[in-house]
């Protein structure tokens, strides 16, 4: 497949810039892959599509402030810090993104703080706009991400964020109800559907949540710029499966239960530990997994996603699953009907 394959024009008026007023009330898309049919219904319906001992399989990452504004020494120009990973926790090393780039050199300090009690300096660039940057805080490490935490902003995407201010309700709305673990620089977003009382009308239906994690970095948002789909390179993501979501997966899959893969990242951290057998093993370490068509799934049979935008990595694993015909005719409908796109969008469920 290429590049050009997942273009589609995309009006700017259907990417949402707020969330539903009701989590579970988004709209969605429901796509029968063996019988090639699409239905329009409420998310809160995907309570029709599962039954008793069905696995629904969730990243319970947690987003974490990761935009800071610091002032760079002796000039004193603003800019702006976005944390993408930690490297070593004892020495406070990052990698981080900077904006304006071209204002920061090795060597650079950065202020946070009137106080100057959180300081950063530069010591590596690692692109063109990442650098790896250590902080120079006194006390534990506790108190520097309570620190972290107070200065730093919700990272909305930047699309959603060159139209409006971050406001408090980001904080709680770009997050799902069952984040647990924090790392993430972008919220696993089909997850932010699920409300409270819909997990537990699921619960008593007999549906069964195994969780998993994968911390989102920019490279699940990293631009295509290769025809060639095989030439792109995925940055490296942290990914955990226990033992015994492992257990409760593979017993759903023996049963023949439905396994629903919730968001493109849940679906690219089962895939990215599976046995020759086809079934999930645990896993802790790092994934790069890129998936677009053709690509066999072995795991999930069916998955939760959002809609996604031209030309990305996501749209091309959706394509994947479902298959590329039948996708961007779905897509073509979602325009038409006016669905919501991206982050804050609209949900599509495919059996």
């Amino acid at each position: 497949m290429k590049l050009s394959a997942f273009n589609f024009d995309l009006p700017e008026e259907l990417i949402a810039q707020h969330p539903h007023d009701v989590r579970d009330e988004a709209r969605l898309m429901v796509l029968n892959r063996e019988k090639q049919t699409i239905e329009h219904k409420m998310f809160k319906d995907v309570l029709d599509y599962f039954d008793e001992g069905d696995v629904m399989i969730m990243n319970n990452t947690k987003v974490f402030p990761a935009r800071l504004y610091g002032n760079k020494e002796k000039t004193g120009a603003r800019i702006e810090v976005f944390l993408l990973r930690e490297l070593n926790r004892d020495s406070l090393l990052w990698d981080v993104l900077v904006d304006p780039a071209r204002k920061i050199r090795i060597g650079n300090k950065l202020y946070f703080t009137e106080d100057d009690s959180l300081v950063a300096e530069v010591i590596d660039n690692t692109t063109s706009r990442g650098r790896t940057i250590r902080f120079l805080f006194d006390g534990t490490y506790d108190e520097f991400k309570d620190k972290i935490t107070e200065l730093g902003e919700t990272p909305i995407p930047p699309y959603i964020k060159a139209l409006r201010d971050v406001v408090p309700e980001d904080e709680e709305r770009y997050q799902t109800i069952y984040a647990k673990e924090e790392g993430a620089v972008a919220a696993p977003t089909a997850g932010l559907h699920f409300s409270k009382q819909l997990l537990k009308r699921l619960e008593i239906k007999g549906v069964e949540f195994a969780e998993l994690t994968l911390h989102i970095g920019l490279g699940t948002f990293r631009a295509v710029e290769v025809e060639d789909l095989t030439k792109h390179k995925m940055d490296s993501e942290e990914a955990y499966i226990t033992q015994a979501t492992a257990d409760q997966v593979n017993k759903a899959k023996e049963n023949k239960n439905k396994v629903c893969a919730v968001g493109t990242t849940t679906m690219r951290a089962i895939e990215s530990s599976v046995s020759t057998e086809g079934f999930l093993k645990p896993f802790s370490g790092w994934t790069n997994r890129f998936i677009f068509p053709p690509y066999e799934f072995s795991v999930a049979n069916c998955m939760i996603t959002n809609f996604h935008t031209p030309g990305s990595t996501l749209l091309m694993m959706i394509s994947a699953f479902a298959g590329h015909d039948f996708v961007m005719e779905a897509y073509q409908q979602a325009i038409k009907e006016k669905y919501k796109f991206y982050s804050y969008g609209d949900a599509m469920l495919i059996l």
